[in-house]
């Protein structure tokens, strides 16, 4: 052996000690979170805030997470016909997806805020979902339309006295059963043909009436999600023209109702979830509502998703926050923590300022829903407009904040394991479901016009914080003047509704936030003090105050 190669000259074996990572962003809870509780408590549900813990500290877990991951690294199965040549039109779910679904339903989050008769049951509900939203999206889509459908079914009493108790319930019951041998029930909806998509009125399905007083439908339903629920409401051109009907999967006398999956769409993301097209031919159902008004009655269900997606938007950027602000909580670069750099800082200040505008506005409108539904004509008239500004804007934000985020954890972001390209491939779903950003900006046009009591509603909300910044002072003359032009409407709309957003955002942060939030939100999206990008707040920003409020 040569003095070059003896043992005290080699160089150290180290390659495989791991320094410098991060550990994994688990066992915590996730409503430890003071934007959410301020919001929550605010809008009418400080009793559930306990309970809200509880279910942070599930969202957080080791176990919840493994389950999210494996429910979409393990996609449904369609499965057509059984060994025997036997249709029977199943969808096969891992374990981990029937796992996410029992918490997610036995924590509310369903349709049990319609049976809950506490001021704020429906704020809570929202708390939990945004939660849940930071596990794993995919659930949600048949968690979210469950609740949703009652206030639609109660157009018909009889039908909703046979359904709601078990729609209202905390037992998650799948499989294929007679509905009401079942200790709980889930919903969905058919609307979009392929010949249509959101122009619902070019529907073809056809429905014909019966002696016995039920119909019977044959078509072919374009985009349905969950087709392993039990109930559905789907559109059909009946002699009066389009209306809503129930369809069940599962009979009364317990025979399978016709309801043939022709296949399941292989989507971008919200890979747990299964999405369909089925086909009709002489599925029994039940008519729901007047006939002939089917587009009145499904739009009350409508309504009620696209509150769930403003709330699954904000709750998707603030967990791509919590996974970026993590990252740079452990991270070192150049001798010093990712955090306590400046250029990390402002990115991170700025995500953190977006997401708790979009947090706070969710929670606005859970609460407007709640007093709504309990009577309150302001705060319905309210809903009606601030749900469509909301919907378009805070649905696209996400994937731009979700992008963000996942550039502050470099490499590792892109990284499967880290999670977060299954945020970013969830982030444009919320935007296009229940109607794309051009569909909301429309209906903020027909809100305007149809219901000016809306206007109204808007403008006193906005008014609530007259004189405390004169950048929104001014910036709400501004949106006034933008209103009250009707000449290029359909061509302004989308830059009318993004400002509407910005105004009433800054309306409640201004009210609501500490003031160095409200002061950079004013700056920056509302006198224009930012450029393009996150990360561009200008010097002088109080970035400690904005980071205090980012999650973990």
């Amino acid at each position: 052996m040569t003095t070059a190669e003896t043992p005290r000259s080699r160089p150290s074996a180290v390659t495989h000690e791991v320094t410098n990572q991060p550990p994994p962003l688990t066992g915590h809870d996730v409503a430890d979170d003071a934007v959410l509780l301020e919001g929550v408590r605010r809008e009418g549900a400080a009793w559930h805030v306990d309970e809200l813990h509880r279910f942070g500290r599930y969202v957080g877990g080791e176990e919840a997470q493994l389950w999210a991951d494996q429910a979409n690294r393990h996609e449904p199965e369609l499965r057509t016909h059984d060994r025997y040549g036997h249709r029977v039109d199943e969808v096969e779910f891992h374990p981990a997806y029937h796992a996410l679904m029992s918490a997610s339903v036995g924590a509310g989050l369903a349709g049990a805020a319609w049976a809950d008769g506490r001021p704020g049951a429906h704020v809570a509900r929202a708390g939990g979902f945004m939660l849940a939203t930071a596990l794993e999206q995919g659930h949600l889509c048949p968690v979210s339309m469950t609740y949703a459908v009652v206030p639609a079914l109660r157009r018909s009493p009889e039908l909703a006295k046979t359904y709601e108790p078990l729609l209202t319930g905390r037992v998650y019951e799948p499989g294929l059963r007679t509905p009401t041998a079942k200790r709980g029930l889930l919903a969905g909806m058919g609307m979009t043909e392929k010949q249509g998509g959101t122009d619902v009125r070019a529907n073809t399905t056809a429905a014909v009436e019966q002696p016995d007083g039920t119909w019977r439908l044959r078509g072919h339903k374009w985009f349905t999600s969950a087709p392993m629920n039990d109930l559905f409401l789907v559109l059909a051109r009946s002699p009066a023209g389009l209306s809503c009907f129930l369809v069940p999967r599962v009979l009364p006398d317990g025979s399978r109702n016709t309801f043939r999956i022709q296949r399941l769409k292989d989507k971008l993301g919200n890979r747990s979830n299964a999405s369909s097209e089925p086909e009709f031919d002489d599925t029994v159902a039940w008519l729901v509502g007047e006939e002939g008004r089917g587009v009145r009655t499904i739009i009350d269900m409508v309504t009620m998703t696209r509150l769930d997606c403003v709330l699954g938007s904000a709750g998707g950027i603030r967990a791509a926050l919590a996974q970026a602000v993590h990252h740079a909580r452990h991270r070192s670069v150049f001798g010093a923590l990712l955090v306590d750099q400046p250029l990390m800082r402002n990115v991170l200040a700025d995500l953190s300022l977006e997401s708790e505008a979009a947090t706070t506005l969710a929670l606005r409108l859970a609460g407007a829903a709640d007093r709504a539904h309990r009577g309150d004509t302001g705060e319905r008239a309210f809903l009606r407009l601030a749900t469509a500004i909301g919907k378009y804007w805070v649905c696209k934000r996400q994937p731009v904040a979700v992008a963000e985020a996942l550039e502050c954890l470099g490499g590792n972001g892109y990284d499967e394991a880290s999670g977060m390209p299954r945020l970013y491939r969830e982030a444009p779903l919320n935007g296009i479901w229940e109607g794309s950003g051009n569909v909301n900006a429309l209906d903020m046009l027909r809100a305007l016009t149809r219901e000016p009591e809306s206007l109204e509603a808007l403008r006193s909300e906005i008014e609530a914080a007259a004189g405390a910044d004169a950048r929104l002072d001014a910036a709400w003359r501004e949106l006034r003047a933008e209103l009250s032009r009707p000449e290029d409407a359909q061509v302004r709309a989308r830059r009318v509704v993004e400002r509407a957003a910005l105004v009433l955002q800054g309306s409640l942060l201004v009210r609501h936030a500490p003031g160095a939030v409200a002061d950079a939100f004013c700056a920056s999206r509302l006198a224009g003090d930012q450029g393009l990008a996150f990360g561009t707040l200008p010097p002088g920003t109080d970035f400690a105050a904005l980071l205090e409020r980012a999650p973990v």
